[in-house]
Parts: structure tokens; sequence; C-alpha cells
């Protein structure tokens, strides 16, 4: 099956939105929108209708359509199959099915019809997968706002007890019959002159230098990001010891790093044909084992500098026994790298696109089996008199891969102290997860070796390889 384009569109064949997953320019699809109306016969009953390069289906809308332009070539009971998750899409965004709601949510499909189609095949996900990736939920952005929002509680605690602290020591001065200290920009008589009963609210001048009792100020500097209950004295306490003992604390202002920016090098010596593989993992299991979710996405990304080697074709070694689903770009010979492992383009006269990053090859697995977690994790709770005990035990099963960088992040409730930590460092999440880096990919694909598509001359190449967690928590 190959998808060109996801449209609606009015009974005149107006487009309202249009998603293309194929190269092809406005006005042709404006144009192949516009005849589809002219093609539909009276009081025919069915849901596709050809024309002598293309194939549209269909389903009506209330007053509008959901169209499908296909190649004619495409099996027409999967195109039927992803024409109604195209249909029940839309009232997932849309509250009415009117040309002017369509209008108002159109990115909101498109983004959702991005998770459907991909480089113009189908993607295997259902309704409720497609809503959780368009949310994009980020669990460290909850975070994040959550313990911006704490910090913002405390300023603003400290700010009134310091409002106090100075309208107490100005109201002691006017007792006493000393001169009243200045504060800010005022000066000592503008200050004495103002009346006993004035109060001075949260939007107070700092004091230049008030003769009082110096206050202490909660540090400001470099501390965790991401940690719950930071309102407690013994979770500062326990990061203090942490930062003593020359653990690294992550700060809680900027940016957060990457875990590849900081584990693997950047390459050195790129070459006129440069390629990235890349993996990213999902996961998700029991803290006393099951694996509930696994999901692998990863690619092969070619970049090409030079014209020179711009007609090349790529072997490449598949050894994964893992069961992987790959999947070629539309425009890469599919019989040719099915029976001999190479990718190269349908047509070999064409080169490569010059400066850009053209994903060739992509694959996925996702299973529930247990064997092929690549780090489990159990956990062992145990209560005793001075708390609850808890062992965490990890194991590399995939012993194939280097991961670098691992972190285990354990929660700590609010409220029960700092914990004491005998082998490992514990970091405060409110949620258990697990991240790590590896230059070494899970599903054994490489790039072996890369040729001139005439005469199979040898081209030098470099490589990049990355195995990265996209989130990997345990319940």
């Amino acid at each position: 099956m190959v998808l060109l384009a996801a449209a609606v569109c009015t009974k005149a064949g107006k487009a309202i939105v249009s998603r293309q997953f194929v190269e092809m320019t406005r006005t042709r699809v404006e144009g192949l929108l516009a005849a589809f109306p002219k093609l539909m016969g009276m009081g025919k009953q069915h849901t596709f209708v050809e024309t002598e390069s293309v194939r549209y289906v269909y389903q009506p809308l209330e007053k509008l359509y959901m169209v499908l332009i296909t190649t004619k070539n495409s099996n027409i009971l999967e195109d039927l199959e992803t024409l109604r998750l195209f249909s029940r899409v839309i009232p997932e965004y849309c509250r009415v099915l009117e040309e002017g709601e369509i209008s108002d949510h159109c990115f909101d499909l498109i983004f959702a019809f991005d998770e459907i189609v991909a480089l113009g095949y189908r993607e295997n996900v259902n309704l409720a997968q497609i809503r959780t990736f368009t949310e994009m939920d980020s669990h460290e952005e909850k975070v994040f706002r959550a313990v911006r929002e704490t910090q913002e509680r405390e300023a603003k605690a400290e700010m009134r007890r310091k409002a106090k602290e100075l309208q107490q020591v100005r109201r002691d001065a006017e007792r006493s019959g000393k001169k009243v200290p200045a504060f800010g920009g005022f000066g000592s008589a503008g200050m004495s002159s103002m009346s006993s009963g004035s109060i001075i609210t949260d939007t107070i001048i700092e004091p230049e230098k008030p003769k009082m009792a110096p206050v202490p100020v909660r540090p400001t500097g470099s501390s965790k990001a991401l940690k719950l209950g930071a309102r407690g004295k013994e979770v500062d306490n326990f990061v203090d010891k942490l930062r003593g003992e020359g653990e690294t604390i992550m700060s809680n202002t900027g940016k957060r790093p990457s875990l590849a920016s900081n584990v693997l090098p950047p390459p050195v010596n790129v070459e006129s044909v440069h390629m990235r593989v890349e993996e990213k993992i999902s996961l998700t299991c029991g803290r006393d084992g099951g694996l509930q979710n696994m999901e692998l996405l990863g690619m092969i990304t070619l970049r090409v500098t030079d014209d020179k080697v711009g007609r090349i074709r790529l072997m490449v070694n598949n050894y994964d026994k893992k069961g992987v689903q790959l999947q070629t770009h539309p425009n890469v010979d599919k019989k040719l790298f099915t029976s001999d492992s190479v990718i190269g383009l349908k047509n070999p006269e064409k080169s490569f696109p010059l400066n850009n990053d053209v994903g060739v090859l992509k694959w996925r697995l996702q299973s529930t089996d247990e064997a092929l977690i690549p780090l489990t994790i159990n956990c062992w709770p145990s209560e005793s008199a001075t708390g609850c005990d808890v062992n965490i035990e990890y194991e590399l099963q995939e012993e194939s891969l280097e991961l670098n960088d691992v972190v285990i992040a354990i929660p700590i409730p609010s409220g029960v102290g700092a914990p004491v930590c005998r082998r490992a460092t514990q970091r405060l999440l409110p949620r258990q997860r697990v991240t790590f880096v590896s230059i070494r990919n899970y599903c054994d694909i490489q790039v072996a070796k890369v040729t001139h598509v005439e005469g199979d001359a040898p081209v030098k190449f470099s490589l990049e390889t990355s195995f990265l967690v996209d989130k990997y928590e345990i319940l």
C-alpha cells in the first residue's frame, strides 16, 4: 500500500485540510480533489473510484468527504481499514463535522494523520495510541513545572517574612526613639515621616544595609532539578551530603542536557558519505517483573555532501533474530533490498539528495516478551526497625550491549526523611525511571559497505551508532 495523500474536502471537491505523504505539489493535490466529485456516479454504493493513475477511497462525513488518494496497485482491503481509522480520528478533535470546525483543528488533524501513515505506508497503531502520541505528555516537564511552582511559593513566603522583619525593625526603632534606618531608594527622612500605621506589602524594596540580625536565606546555587519533597530540610541535607561525597547534582535551571551529548563523543572524521544508526526504546514493566509494553524504533539516516559519491548503494548486514519489522524509503528499490540486503534508489541514474539527512531504512520491534528486556530491574522492599529497606537488583540481559551513564531513579515519598544509600546513589524523582546510552545498537543491523552504482568500487564512509532511552519506567 502506497498512500499518496489524505484529505477532508467538501462535496464540491474543495480541500479543507490535506496531508501529502509523498512529494506532491499543491496544484496537483487540488486538481485531484477537484476531479474527485465528477468521478462519483449517482446512486452507486461503492466507496472507491479509480482513474488511469490513482485511486480514490472515500467515506461520507455528513456534508464532507474523508478521501484517501492511493496508487492503483495498493491493497483495497488495507485502504478501507486505513480509511476507517482516519474517519474515527476526526471526531476525536472536531465536535461537529463542519468546514469551520475542521479548519479550526487542522493542525491537530495533520499531527494525527502523521501518526497513522509514514512515508506513504500505514503504521501499526490504534486510536488510543494516536491520542497518546499527539498529546506529547512529558513527565519531565510536569516535574519541572512542579519544582518551579514550589520555588516561586517559597520565594514569596521568604519575601513576606522579610517584610515582617523589616516592619518590626522600624517599629522597634520608633519605640526606642532611634533613627529609623533607610530602606531602598527612600531617604531616612522620608521613612521617618511615614505614619506608624503604614504597611509594607510583598512588593517592598530591599533595604540598603539595615542593622538587624542576619536572616538565613536558602541558597540559590545549583541543586537537583528533579526532586520530590524539596521543601524539607532533611532532603536538602541529603543532597548536600551527596555533593560533599563528590556526586554531581544536576541544576534545576536551564535546559536539561541530552544523555547522548554527555556520553557519546561527536564524530571527528566525517566523510562525504555519513550515516547514523539510531535506536530509541520505550519500555514499561512492573517492579516485580512482567513486561507491560516494549517498543523499539530504529533508523538509518544517510547524508551525502559530495555529488561525486551521490550514486551509491549501501550493503546492510541484518543479523537480528528478535523479529523486527523493516521498512525502506519509497524511493528505495525494495526488491533489491529484499533479495540482497542492498539499499539503492529505484532509478540508479539518480543521486541521493545532497546535504540532507535522508532516512533510507527504518525498523520497529514491539513485544511483551520478558526475554527481550535489555536491562531488568527488580525491587525487594522489606520492613525494618528503622523504616523500610529496599534492595534494587538489576541485570544486563543483552550481553552484546555496553550501557553508559546508567541512572536508576528511585522515588522518595514526601515527609519520610532523607534516605540512606549504602551502595548506589539515589536521585529524588517522583517516578522510578531508568536512563542509559549505548554506542552499540540493540538490533544487530549495521551498514557493512558502501559502493558506487557503476563498477561496485568501494566508497569511504563514516558511521555513528547510538541506542537511547525514550521512556524506561518501572511501575
